[in-house]
Order: structure tokens, then sequence, then C-alpha cells
């Protein structure tokens, strides 16, 4: 980072660890509840809320859950067993495959994905990516990248109606971890931990009742860049330092830019944080290294998904009395 991503992003580490730490705890108290469950995906979000989770109410009183499927990276249960014995709390395993293939989530996903790719089976590999940025803040298109089994790959344009089928399909593999988080949570009489920092909370990347659901967020202020600050200060291990954020959804790797966000992490909290601090877009995109075009269609970009992820962030609605 230059010295002017760092003032704009500056933040008392050890403080923060503290102020988040008393909330927990006062959480708790008021919950009723005597410590935390959360998912551990081996990413950086997850480990940190983990290593606040044991600062604040010691590692007896976290459980993490690794949840892996039959698309998940081997990579995550690796680095959540390491992230697990490096803090000391207990880690348990639920396979959820077998109940997303009971309930059609494979099958109805490659359904949809045959209405453009007619040969596509379970020996193929696939992923949803999005147009980049243009002039004009037009609508971003997506098109499903697909790898046949000999390797070769393909991108095909995705009508509205296929997209939307594939990721109601894969948000079955949020909210069934979800269900899984709940059920320890139950039997220990302990709360859900969420994991979202605040681009995918602003910018509504998160499934709702799936890793949208939870009782405490404490990571939901925190710019990105912030969170691997906070990962560092914490001695969260280097090999999750150092690995590059993914959705971990698809059967193919995917980095969270090309699926959702406009630019990498780093690019899109000073674009966040200009916009919301009603920064020049001048100072934004010297700062983040772009032109100020580039950061203008950004911020329209976050202006889009702020109004078309509105829902998400909805409660039940009730008939007025």
């Amino acid at each position: 980072m230059t010295a002017t991503d760092q003032d704009l992003l500056a933040f008392d580490h050890k403080a923060e660890i503290d102020r988040i730490s008393v909330w927990m705890r006062a959480e708790l108290r008021d919950f009723k509840k005597r410590g935390l469950v959360l998912g551990l995906s081996g990413g950086i979000d997850s480990s940190v809320c983990a290593a606040l989770a044991v600062r604040a109410l010691g590692a007896k009183n976290v459980l993490g859950i690794m949840m892996p499927e039959a698309d998940s990276d081997p990579d995550s249960k690796r680095l959540a067993e390491l992230l697990a014995a490096s803090l000391g709390i207990e880690c348990v395993e639920e396979d959820i495959a077998p109940a997303l293939a009971a309930m059609g989530c494979y099958a109805r996903r490659d359904g949809f994905i045959r209405e453009v790719v007619a040969d596509y089976g379970p020996d193929w590999k696939s992923k949803i990516v999005i147009s980049d940025l243009a002039p004009g803040g037009g609508f971003r298109l997506s098109s499903l990248v697909v790898e046949d089994p000999t390797g070769n790959r393909a991108t095909h344009r995705l009508p509205l109606s296929t997209y939307l089928g594939i990721v109601a399909a894969t948000s079955m593999k949020q909210r069934t971890r979800k269900q899984i988080e709940y059920f320890h949570a139950d039997r220990l009489n302990f709360a859900v931990l969420g994991t979202p920092n605040l681009l995918e909370y602003d910018q509504g990347f998160f499934v709702k009742n799936g890793d949208g659901a939870a009782d405490l967020k404490p990571i939901a202020h925190l710019y990105k860049s912030q969170v691997y600050a906070l990962a560092a200060t914490l001695d969260v291990p280097a090999e999750i330092l150092g690995r590059p954020p993914t959705t971990d959804t698809y059967s193919l790797a995917q980095t969270q830019e090309e699926f959702y966000f406009s630019v990498p992490y780093g690019q899109m909290d000073l674009c966040l944080y200009g916009l919301n601090n009603d920064l020049p877009s001048a100072t934004v995109a010297a700062a983040a290294g772009l032109t100020e075009t580039q950061v203008d269609m950004v911020w329209r970009d976050i202006a889009a998904k702020r109004k078309s992820t509105s829902y998400l962030h909805a409660g039940p609605r009730l008939l007025p009395v």
C-alpha cells in the first residue's frame, strides 16, 4: 500500500480487537449464550472471526465447523484445520454433499447449465463470471465458464433465467451450512457468529438466510484490507494470510472479483471508503491506482448493488396494525 492508502484505512489494531472483544462478551450475556459457533472455510474472514472469538471468550467456548461439499477446494479443509489447531479450538467436520445431492442442488444446477451447454455432465466443471466494468454504467453481464473432461474451456453468455436458476441451486450450499451451524449452536446453547466484512455486507455479497444469517457479525464494519491487518495482529497462520479471496462455491476456482466485485479488494476498499466519506474521485483514484473514470464506474456499480440487494438486508414484513 502507498502512504496515502495507509492513511485512509489506518486504525489501532489492538484497540479494535479489545473493542470487539468487549462487545462480543456483552452481546452473549444479553443473549444468555455460553459461546460461539462459526463455519471455518480456511479464508481470512472466518479465520479472523474465530481468532476474535477466542480472544473474547477463550478457546473452550468457540466451536469451528468445516462443511465441505462436492465442489469444495481441499485446501479449505486443510487450512481450517490449521487455524483450529493454532487457536486451540474444537473443530468438527460435517460433509454436506449428501444432503445437497438429496435436495437436488447439483442436479438442479446442472439442468440449468445444460440449457446453454447441452453436453454438460458430471465430469465437467464450471463457474459464473461477470463482465468487466464498462464506460457508461450499463448492466454487467454474467457468463458461464465450463471445462470439459479433457480440460478445454469455453465461455457462454447466460440468459437471466438460467443465471438465476444456477445461483438459486448453489445458494442451497450456504443455507445448508447455516442449518448445521444452528444445530450445533442450539445443542451447546451457543450463538452463531457471522463472518462478512464491510465489502460483503454493504454490497449484498451473501445469501439471505444462508451465510447472511447470524447472531453476531463482528467484522461487518471493517474493510477487507483492515481484516487482513487484524489477521496479522491476531497471528493468523501465514498461509491463510497469503490465500487469495475465493468464493469456493463452484467447481472451477473463482475469485471474488470475477464473480461479484468490480476490482480487487484493495482497490474496492478505497473506492467504497471514498464514497462513504465523500472524498473527491481524484483523491481515491490516486490512492487506488485507478483513473477517475474507473473510480466513477466503481461508484456506480456500488450504488447499483446497494439498490438491487437491499432485499437481502430486509427482515420479514409485517402487516401494520
